[in-house]
């Protein structure tokens, strides 16, 4: 018979996993034995098991499973998702400073955050009260399509939002860059070599290829990671900066580029 208590001891099971998914993933900081993690799980693949009217598609156990797509549906993006422009040496770096100061009106130096520019898939993440609910790739800005199920399938994409420190907002649309290492890339390859199967031409194509997947289990046995930048619709909070965002987007568990800094001025 289904309990409440039952039904509070998945949701706790389901929280500490995520937080501990965090702490391994993200942080490279785990607070718990690998012995001590599968025990979580195995109690969570129980209880599910027992009481599958308990189990929901952002649970830790269903990352992997869903079956194959016949085609991706569209997502329309609340806010475009717009592409970066370029600047190639200090020239154009200062002009394009230039051109903000003009933009907001003043001759103050302008405090800038930067961090480094990484080739992937550009995707948005969108959570409700703190749930992960769709995921789509960039698209032409305006439509992307809907690849949930395959970024439920990456280990450093929270299925749910970490509630310790900051309380989480209504609805969060977050925007990161999928992609896949140098060493990772290489790794693949050669497996993909020895089994005779074509090469992929650089990691840029491996992690997009892999992301648009139409069977989800593909895309899990990729070594794929994110980095979130930016944010595209928020509801239920304001921030002041961009550095702000981004730290709040790493205390909820989302990952941040280990290497951005706040410069004072151009």
């Amino acid at each position: 018979m289904l309990t409440e208590a039952i039904r509070k001891r998945v949701e706790k099971l389901r929280e500490e996993i995520e937080y501990h998914n965090y702490r391994y993933y993200i942080l490279d900081q785990p607070e718990i034995s690998d012995a001590q993690y599968d025990r979580l799980m195995r109690e969570l693949e129980k209880l599910e098991e027992q009481y599958p009217e308990l189990r929901t598609p952002n649970s830790p156990t269903q990352r992997v499973g869903a079956p194959p797509l016949e085609e991706f549906e569209i997502v329309r993006h609340t806010i475009p998702m717009l592409s970066l422009a370029n600047a190639f040496d200090e020239i154009e770096a200062k002009e394009f400073d230039k051109r903000m100061k003009k933009f907001l009106g003043t001759s103050s130096d302008i405090e800038y955050v930067t961090e480094p520019k990484l080739d992937g898939l550009a995707v948005e993440l969108v959570y409700e009260r703190g749930q992960f609910v769709v995921g789509s790739t960039r698209g032409d800005g305006i439509n992307g399509e809907n690849i949930t199920q395959n970024l439920r399938t990456i280990k450093t994409i929270p299925l749910q939002l970490i509630r310790k420190e900051i309380s989480v907002p209504e609805r969060l649309e977050a925007r990161g860059e999928v992609i896949m290492q140098l060493k990772r890339f290489r790794e693949l390859n050669q497996k993909r070599e020895e089994l005779g199967e074509p090469l992929f031409a650089n990691p840029r194509n491996a992690a997009a290829g892999s992301v648009r997947q139409l069977d989800s289990k593909i895309t899990a046995e990729r070594p794929l990671e994110i980095y979130c930048y930016g944010i595209g619709e928020m509801r239920g909070r304001t921030f002041k900066t961009h550095w702000e965002i981004l730290q709040t987007l790493s205390k909820w568990g989302l990952r941040i580029n280990p290497n951005i800094q706040r410069c004072k001025h151009i």
